[in-house]
């Protein structure tokens, strides 16, 4: 039988984020998987900003970004009838060298640390895997199917089986259901979905095209200007009664297309009526999909949890979905290891559900939010629209002018990316009431349970690279509090903490109070312009020990 601290079922980003992170805390792991190797299929195309910072906190935002699409791209999105006829609306949105450069030059705490990244999963998952696979406290194993499960006051028994039809079992102190939506390890807990299923069938179908990219704007080779077709971008919406959507991935060579439509054949002559000239492809894949709004009744049961897919199904508006799952590994990986290494309370494993599924029922509201002001923008088609007529004028303006307020609900949603904060947490000194939570806006805050905004030093680095991994307490410009009381209470608890005296004066005026405790994944537990008057129940909270 072999033993492990952590067995992780499904090697998707999710899976692979939890692995590595735990890997690094050398917490042993085995990490399995299905299928013998990542499938090249572009599940999803973009991690938020978020994300990348936590994977900056891991070592690998500079790997992913060199992975991933080329940072002078156009993130720009366009409405239109075909890529070769004028675009009825066109949303510009910065490359991630321009992103980069309005971060470099912002110090209000309003932006992030790491702009967003497009990367295509079928190029995500053989990067993390790679980088997997050279922790020495991971074993990758792939082509391993999960089948059932017992768990007992000790630890999980996980039966698997190999490629060969062998089967055998691991034994490990938790279990981490990573393994999609239609996840056997939430199965076995019974634990059921609740929300809106199959709200629309659509077939996915990805195309390589080498040319498309290069050639863009296209033009109609009837001599009308191509620079006023679309151009160069990342989202393509077809104003059609199909729900056509074009997507560039990573490589500029590869596009992905959904729409409504009966069969693989016809999937490719919608592409060749989105393109609208010939062009030389090949259609790599080709499958049903069904949107979803789903979040589990609970995240676990015992010593076994879920993440990520299969704990909450979002549709793709918003790009909410596997950057949910990063969020909720980055959260179990720290939560495991303290509790594995003895200083983590009864309380911080408990605290993971608390914390998550509110923000799996945030994540699924904001893609329920856009996924709204997308059909409504799509509900104005007519059959008229492609007329050149009064009539057909009139289609394509009402059209426009309403997906120029809708489309964007899809594609700005900062507030949910940087802004959610964990309210009614265990293991955060809860104060009532607290800012409101917006989708499309961010505003920076302290307030316990949420983010620490993002703020450069007087000396050009950030703040968030000078804050060790455990916990850290802030003592900010022109604090007179001690803060030796707290740092003793929460080394009394066995957990790694550590004083940073930050003098820079933009640090105070943002983060707004002279002390501030933060926990290893960057949220905030506690602040106050005076050490805390019961510092031993400020440790206990954090940890994990205070009794409910």
């Amino acid at each position: 039988m072999t033993e492990c601290e952590v067995l992780i079922v499904g090697a998707g980003p999710t899976g692979l984020t939890l692995a590595i992170d735990l890997g690094k805390r050398g917490v042993r792991c085995t990490l399995i998987e299905q299928k013998e190797k990542p499938a090249f299929l572009p599940k999803m195309e973009r991690i938020n900003a978020r994300s990348m910072e936590i994977y900056r906190r891991l070592g690998l935002s500079q790997k992913i970004r060199a992975s991933g699409l080329r940072p002078d791209c156009p993130m720009d999105v366009y409405v239109m009838l075909a890529l070769n006829e004028p675009p009825l609306l066109h949303l510009t949105y910065p490359s991630v060298e321009q992103a980069q450069k309005n971060v470099r030059a912002t110090n209000d705490g309003t932006v992030p640390l790491e702009p967003y990244q497009l990367i295509s999963q079928y190029t995500l998952e053989p990067l993390l895997k790679s980088i997997a696979e050279t922790i020495p406290a991971i074993d990758v194993r792939f082509g391993c199917e999960f089948l059932s499960l017992k768990q007992d006051v000790d630890g999980v028994t996980a039966r698997v089986k190999t490629l060969d039809g062998r089967t055998a079992d691991i034994r490990a102190k938790y279990l981490v259901g990573c393994d999609g939506g239609a996840s056997p390890v939430r199965k076995e807990l019974g634990i059921d979905l609740s929300g809106e299923g199959n709200l629309l069938g659509l077939r996915q179908a990805l195309f390589k095209c080498d040319e498309l990219f290069d050639r863009l704007p296209l033009g109609n080779g009837s001599g009308k200007d191509p620079g006023q077709t679309p151009g160069k971008g990342r989202h393509f919406h077809v104003a059609d009664d199909k729900a056509t959507f074009l997507i560039m991935q990573d490589s500029t060579k590869h596009w992905t297309l959904h729409s409504v439509v009966d069969t693989d054949e016809e999937m490719k002559a919608q592409f060749e009526r989105t393109i609208g000239v010939p062009v030389k492809y090949e259609m790599l894949s080709c499958a049903p999909w069904r949107q979803n709004l789903l979040l589990a009744d609970r995240y676990g049961q015992g010593r076994v949890f879920i993440a990520g897919d299969a704990a909450h199904l979002v549709i793709p508006t918003g790009g909410l979905g596997m950057n949910s799952g990063v969020g909720d590994a980055t959260d179990l990986a720290w939560k495991l290891a303290a509790t594995l290494k003895g200083w983590g309370g009864p309380g911080l494993l408990k605290s993971y559900e608390v914390e998550r599924r509110q923000i799996g029922d945030r994540n699924v509201g904001a893609s329920r939010y856009a996924t709204i002001g997308r059909r409504k923008w799509r509900g104005m088609w007519r059959p008229d629209i492609r007329e050149n007529s009064p009539a057909g004028a009139e289609t394509r303006r009402k059209l426009a002018a309403v997906a120029d307020v809708e489309q964007r609900k899809s594609n700005e949603m900062i507030g949910a990316e940087l802004g959610y904060r964990y309210v009614d947490s265990p293991v955060i000194c809860n104060i009532p009431g607290g800012p409101e939570h917006l989708f499309r806006e961010y505003h920076p805050t302290t307030w316990p349970g949420a983010r620490l905004p993002h703020v450069w030093l007087d000396d050009g680095t950030p703040l968030q690279d000078k804050i060790p991994d455990g916990y850290t307490i802030l003592k900010l410009a022109g604090a007179e509090a001690d803060a030796s009381g707290l740092q003793r209470a929460i080394a009394a608890r066995g957990a790694p903490v550590k004083v940073l005296d930050v003098q820079d004066r933009a640090a105070r005026d943002i983060y707004g109070h002279d002390l501030i405790l933060v926990r290893p994944d960057l949220h905030v537990v506690w602040r106050g312009n005076a050490a805390p008057e019961d510092a031993a129940k400020v440790a206990a909270v954090a940890t994990g020990h205070a009794v409910a």
